[in-house]
C-alpha cells in the first residue's frame, strides 16, 4: 500500500537588518502572497509582521513534498527571492 502524502510546512522568521530591508519586503510581498497561493498545493501561506519592525513571522503549509518543492523552486527564480535574497531567513521545515 502508498504511504499517504505527508503534509509539509515552513514556519519561522525573516530578519530584516534596515529599514530600507522592511521597504523592500513591503514592496515584493504582496506579489509573492498572490503568486504562492496560486500554486497547486498550497494549503496556507501567512507572511506577517511581529511586534520587532524589523522582523516578520512566515507560516507555510502544502498539501505534500511536491508542492513544497514546486513551491521552493518557482520562488528561487523569482523577483521576490532576488529582492530578498540578502535578508535573513530563519525557518524550519517539518512533515
Amino acid at each position: 500500500m502508498d504511504k499517504p502524502e505527508t503534509q509539509v510546512r515552513l514556519s519561522g522568521l525573516l530578519r530584516c537588518a534596515t529599514v530600507d530591508e522592511v521597504e523592500i519586503v513591503k514592496t515584493h510581498l504582496p506579489d509573492h502572497i498572490r503568486l504562492t497561493k496560486a500554486e497547486p498545493g498550497c494549503l496556507t501561506f501567512e507572511v506577517s509582521p511581529t511586534e520587532n519592525p524589523l522582523v516578520w513571522c512566515v507560516e507555510e503549509v502544502f498539501s505534500d513534498r511536491a508542492a513544497f518543492d514546486f513551491h521552493q523552486q518557482r520562488t528561487r527564480a523569482s523577483e521576490w527571492f532576488t529582492a530578498t535574497s540578502m535578508i535573513q531567513r530563519d525557518y524550519v521545515v517539518t512533515e
